[in-house]
């Protein structure tokens, strides 16, 4: 055993637990369900909403309404897996106050059916088409056949509703999201898209900016649906570094008192032992003495030290027998709301999106997850709200730096990706920021909370609305939104953005380990020039704004999350208030709030001070000496983008920045200026 798991308290959320999210309306919708339903009559509709909101009856609500209502023929429900088709089983709606109950044929759920997603179930596809049945349910693969075999406009005056819509891109390779943009071509269908994720499209986008722009969007958060649950009030998220095998050290963080969730490592990462089998058996001896199989469900049965016995699942054995009778258990519907019907479940590829098991409190994954909109997925098995279970947890197990390890640049690399993955999940965990400039007719807004003394006039307020979870900031110096575009990424798109940012190696590496960095270097030049690349369909004033309302919303949350944490080492958290009463001491203690700044904060630091109190001192100084071994001055790219920044500081002041300035950012904005002018000058001479 070495001296043991590091943990890196990064997130620590409570909420009130008002028990609004879990409320029913007289047609028995929670709050998600009734704003979704109130865009019924959209033809396209984007539901952006987390794991265990209820996107599923939903979209079974608005389904029905267009079958009823709006002339559709029919309704096609297109899911990623197999499992995620029990989603949509039959509901008796009208109990609880519905107009209508949701049956789906036997013969229509196709993910029930045997066989390949090719062949018979593509010819019922078009059985259904033909025939008078109204609900389908079949997998992506299913559907993107069928649409291949029959052609979209044998779709035509039907909804096509696309579940985990973050598997759909714009990629040419993509061949549901070429379906989608041929269905959107031809306007003859109604598509529902749901995500649970924030940002879609780790990499690319989902659709092409054109197609997007003819979705309404309903977005339910994070904050909104935890704030509102009867049960669970906080959600902690940690990163921890081992050294050697970690099933050696996996006790450090796994308890076994707790309902867990294990995703052990792909087989091709640094942190697999390249033999899944026997990984699962060294975390089943470190947890206890096996006592054999149960014989109903499969369940492996494991008596502790304590004298306890588990009962674990292992999703990982290849076996087909053995490992559908252990998926068929999970899903036992007479065992749904049975906490002690399982204890922990161990998987690789399964119990991600769709897999539901409210009891779940720690989801426990090892080696580092390369798609955000994975790690999205994983923490949502554990955020579900359920009798007793008052707190939620999730771990990332990460391999620890070692020189000698051939690997070491990957190791860098998969450090930086886990602190990027935990600054994104804190911005998607707080509460909405609406940003507002700060001027002579600024005023307050109904039902927002100004804090003591209430609204005043001659500074930036911070109001917020505990219902909504949204806060309202006034900032001096703010640009606001001009085009429809723009105001909708400004309220509704800023987590992807600062997904975008946060995920980009320079500014990582850079804003952690660079001394010599300014921060307008990160906040203003490279912020900039991933706006301007994310949105090139928008103005300069617009992406300007875009900025400043993306910067905004990230550096408050990280000042915010600095003085819930200052003087307690542990990183806990303080009551429900603390996030909110952060942000306004924060907006309070400077003489005054204004964008200059806000880009004068350096993103970073916050999570460089987590890493220097818990990674150990060996390790950080390899990882900086990797970083620094492939550091550049500048390059073109920047240099461009500080010549640009140079020119607007020439309109502003009515001169070009110097290089001699005691500002530092002036002077950066000199010194990008004579670069290009060096390199002009050098390609003259060649």
């Amino acid at each position: 055993m070495n001296s043991g798991v590091q943990s890196v308290p990064s997130v620590s959320v409570r909420y009130a637990r008002n028990g609004s999210s879990t409320k029913a309306n007289e047609l028995g919708m929670r709050p998600m369900q009734e704003r979704a339903y109130e865009k019924r009559g959209e033809q396209y509709l984007l539901i952006k909403s987390p794991p265990a909101s209820g996107k599923s009856r939903a979209l079974m609500f608005i389904a029905l309404d267009k079958l009823a209502n709006q002339g559709l023929k029919q309704a096609i429900i297109v899911v990623p897996e197999r499992s995620i088709g029990a989603s949509f089983n039959d509901e008796p709606l009208s109990k609880f106050g519905f107009w209508s109950d949701w049956t789906v044929a036997p013969k229509c759920n196709l993910c029930n059916a045997p066989g390949g997603d090719n062949g018979g179930k593509v010819n019922s596809v078009g059985a259904f088409l033909e025939g008078d049945d109204k609900v389908l349910v079949c997998t992506h693969a299913t559907f993107r056949f069928a649409v291949d075999k029959f052609g979209v406009e044998a779709f035509d005056d039907r909804l096509i509703a696309v579940d985990e819509f973050h598997h759909v891109s714009a990629n040419p390779d993509n061949k549901l999201g070429l379906h989608l943009g041929d269905f959107i071509a031809r306007d003859r269908v109604h598509i529902v898209a749901m995500t649970g994720s924030y940002f879609r499209g780790d990499a690319e986008a989902v659709l092409s900016p054109q197609d997007e722009e003819k979705f309404d969007t309903v977005t339910y958060t994070y904050y909104e649906q935890l704030n509102g649950y009867e049960y669970l009030k906080q959600l902690d998220i940690g990163y921890f570094f081992y050294s050697g095998s970690y099933t050696d050290d996996i006790l450090k963080v796994l308890d076994p008192a707790e309902k867990t969730i294990v995703h052990i490592p792909n087989v091709n990462s640094r942190e697999s032992t390249k033999d899944k089998i026997r990984e699962v058996e060294h975390i089943i001896e470190e947890l206890g003495e096996w006592q054999g199989t149960d014989a109903a469900t499969g369940f492996q049965l494991v008596k502790t030290k304590e004298g306890r016995i588990l009962r674990i699942a292992d999703l990982v054995d290849d076996d087909p027998a053995k490992r559908d009778r252990v998926s068929a258990a999970l899903k036992d519907p007479a065992h749904k709301n049975n906490r002690d019907h399982v204890d922990i479940i161990i998987a690789l590829g399964m119990a991600k999106e769709g897999f539901d098991w409210i009891w779940c409190e720690h989801a426990l994954t090892v080696g580092y997850r390369s798609s955000l909109t994975e790690i999205v997925q994983i923490i949502g098995r554990a955020t579900r709200d359920a009798p007793g279970k008052y707190r939620a947890r999730f771990s990332n197990l990460i391999a620890a730096v070692d020189a000698s390890d051939e690997a070491v640049t990957e190791a860098v690399n998969d450090t930086l990706k886990a602190i990027a993955a935990s600054l994104l999940m804190e911005q998607v965990l707080a509460p909405r920021f609406e940003f507002r400039p700060k001027n002579p007719q600024s005023g307050p807004t109904p039902g927002f909370d100004y804090g003591e003394g209430g609204y005043d006039a001659n500074k930036c307020n911070v109001g917020f609305n505990e219902e909504s979870g949204q806060f309202e900031i006034e900032i001096k110096g703010l640009v606001e939104p001009k085009s429809e575009e723009a105001q909708r990424i400004c309220q509704q798109d800023l987590n992807e953005v600062v997904a975008a940012f946060v995920q980009d190696k320079r500014s990582l590496e850079r804003g952690l380990f660079d001394k010599e960095l300014m921060p307008e270097e990160l906040t203003v030049a490279r912020m900039g020039k991933i706006i301007k690349d994310k949105y090139p369909g928008l103005d300069a004033e617009d992406q300007e704004a875009v900025r400043q309302h993306a910067i905004a919303a990230l550096n408050l949350t990280q000042k915010a999350k600095e003085a819930t944490t200052r003087g307690n080492g542990e990183g806990e958290s303080a009551p429900n208030t603390a996030f909110v009463d952060s942000v306004r001491r924060y907006a309070m203690d400077v003489r005054e709030l204004d964008i200059d700044l806000i880009d004068r904060i350096n993103p970073f630091s916050g999570a460089y001070a987590i890493l220097a109190k818990t990674m150990s001192e060996e390790s950080l100084k390899q990882v900086e000496a990797v970083i620094a071994g492939k550091r550049v001055s500048l390059t073109v790219e920047e240099a461009r983008m500080l010549a640009k920044r140079a020119l607007q500081f020439k309109q502003e002041r009515g001169r070009l920045p110097s290089i001699t300035s005691p500002d530092a950012w002036e002077k950066r904005m000199a010194e990008g200026v004579a670069f290009l002018q060096r390199m002009k000058a050098e390609a003259a001479r060649g």
